[in-house]
């Protein structure tokens, strides 16, 4: 069996980030994924960034693995012709404003009709219904509404930062492509489909439970309002050595005691500021500053040899280009190089799960727009004089 998720066939009307990343990487888990673009530009995406033959790098690292067509789902010639295809499918997806799809003529009851076992999976940046449910959204709109933002604030002067990464639509990707396999095993076990909502909004906010609100999970007598403001806003783990910086953390006491010997300094062990970790968190500020004095003393290496020696917890800080070149990134094999038809050379990742004995792979590389709109329509049953009635009438391209 060539991917764990062969045999599946998955109509993904996505743009953007989110839903194309979700469904790359079960494209790349062996899954048929068809992604519809509507005529002329496509994607949004594929324009995003420095573009090569119509394709930016986003487009070609979120896109890999699958098929384009082009449908003009503004006529309803080319809806009927969807819905064709969605009647070949095991999941359609799709990430319209809430509403969106229902007002073109697919939503999910009416593709519920057609495929009684469909799994249905809407993303949304709010969810369904509340008052921000029509908004446009994009990543630093829910970093700032999840309350990520407000973690990230600046020690000094208490303005919130974002991630300089799209980490919501990362994240709902991420969740998507979870719930979207639970679904398939659902579907095989009970033999029903059904409808699979994410929104974006959900996913941060989970994703930031854990550690980021364990101040608010303990329901407490009082007014909690305000409680942000007032809880200490505790440093990076960032330490500048004499060439660079590194980080390091000491969680537990045998990871203290093992910095205490890595740098020579016995006595730290019982220091009543660090001898047990509360009193390293309440101490954060001493202890950050001790450690950043001692590390200043030194090379990056120098420290990461003595504290790997130590089994203290610790990594240099690479900048991005160094990733190209890392030992150990490189002993995972995680970065690929091949020879791109129309771009020419390029680097991509393979995927992150390895299966071994349901191998996941970049299956292709990211689709010219409309590159399979023949090859998959004619799959379905369109023969070349409808095709060609199609493309005069601008239904497809």
């Amino acid at each position: 069996m060539d991917g764990p998720l062969e045999g599946t066939r998955i109509v993904d009307l996505t743009a953007l980030v989110s839903g194309p990343i979700a469904t790359m990487m079960l494209a790349e888990q062996g899954a048929d994924v068809i992604k519809v673009e509507p005529p002329g530009q496509g994607d949004l995406v594929r324009a995003i960034g420095n573009a090569r033959s119509g394709i930016s790098p986003l487009f070609a690292t979120s896109n890999r693995s699958k098929r384009s067509i082009v449908i003009d789902l503004k006529q309803a010639a080319g809806v009927e012709l969807l819905k064709r295809l969605v009647s070949t499918a095991d999941v359609f997806v799709q990430n319209f404003r809430p509403g969106t799809a229902d007002r073109m003529g697919f939503g999910e009851s009416v593709l519920r009709a057609m495929v009684s076992d469909l799994i249905y999976v809407s993303i949304s940046g709010f969810g369904e219904t509340g008052p921000c449910a029509q908004q446009r959204v994009y990543d630093p709109i829910i970093q700032a509404r999840s309350g990520f933002a407000a973690i990230q604030r600046d020690r000094e002067t208490g303005r919130p930062r974002m991630v300089r990464t799209i980490m919501a639509d990362k994240l709902t990707a991420l969740t998507a492509a979870q719930a979207m396999t639970a679904a398939l095993l659902a579907r095989e076990r009970t033999g029903e489909g059904q409808h699979v909502r994410i929104a974006m909004l959900d996913a941060m906010v989970s994703f930031l439970w854990p550690e980021g609100m364990m101040d608010y999970t303990f329901v407490r007598d009082g007014d909690e309002l305000g409680r942000q403001s007032r809880e200490p806003q505790l440093r990076d783990l960032v330490f500048e050595t004499s060439d660079g910086f590194i980080t390091a953390a000491t969680v537990s006491d045998r990871e203290w005691e093992g910095f205490a010997r890595a740098v020579q300094r016995p006595e730290l062990v019982d220091d009543p500021r660090f001898v047990a970790g509360t009193v390293r968190i309440e101490n954060w500020d001493e202890r950050l500053d001790l450690m950043e004095e001692v590390f200043r003393t030194d090379t990056t290496a120098h420290w990461l040899d003595r504290l790997s020696a130590e089994q203290v917890p610790c990594a240099p800080i690479l900048e991005r280009h160094e990733l190209l070149t890392d030992a150990q990134i490189a002993a995972n094999e995680l970065i690929e190089e091949v020879d791109h038809p129309q771009v020419g050379r390029i680097r991509h990742i393979r995927p992150a799960a390895r299966f071994d004995r349901t191998a996941a792979r970049v299956r292709g590389f990211a689709p010219t727009l409309g590159q399979h709109t023949d090859e998959v329509l004619a799959e379905i049953g369109l023969e070349e004089p409808e095709l060609a009635a199609l493309r005069a009438t601008g239904t497809i391209a």
